[in-house]
């Protein structure tokens, strides 16, 4: 039986937790508030530390030093961030949904992430390169979709 099938969240080591990401990188989209309603918004605008390409975070160990509001995933805060998506192996975990068929540790092929749509790779910009005019331009509703069970 797989870790993920056996444990909780709060039971996993470190490495296991890490394993559990699929590399989509949409956690590292940038968010956007409307100041009336308090509404979320996902932008197709990327963390400054996230590589557009790859989906890999540039300085992982030093994330949250570099960028104060990144928010480190926690087996507690995942049950309550209300932007996780709901594709999100943490997220799916917490809810006792388990892993999607296209899941890295089930498939075997991280390339399946990207093949399903559920990959921000090659979709997004540079927060650099986004002038704070723009930004209602960059809400994007594809960080929401979830792919169906079996292709």
């Amino acid at each position: 039986m797989a870790f993920w099938e056996e444990k909780t969240l709060d039971e996993m080591t470190d490495a296991e937790w890490e394993a559990l990401c699929d590399g989509c990188g949409r956690c590292c989209l940038i968010k956007l508030e409307d100041e009336d309603s308090g509404l979320l918004i996902t932008s197709d605008v990327r963390c400054q530390l996230l590589d557009g390409d790859s989906c890999t975070c540039t300085d992982y160990p030093n994330r949250q030093a570099k960028v104060p509001d990144c928010i480190k995933l926690t087996p507690q805060n995942v049950r309550e961030i209300p932007w996780i998506p709901t594709t999100c192996a943490y997220r799916r975990i917490a809810e006792g949904k388990g892993l999607a068929w296209w899941h890295p540790l089930v498939s075997g092929d991280p390339q399946t992430v990207v093949d399903v749509g559920v990959s921000a790779r090659g979709r997004t910009f540079a927060e650099q390169d986004v002038a704070p005019g723009e930004w209602e331009e960059h809400a994007v509703d594809w960080p929401e979709w979830e792919p169906p069970e079996q292709l």
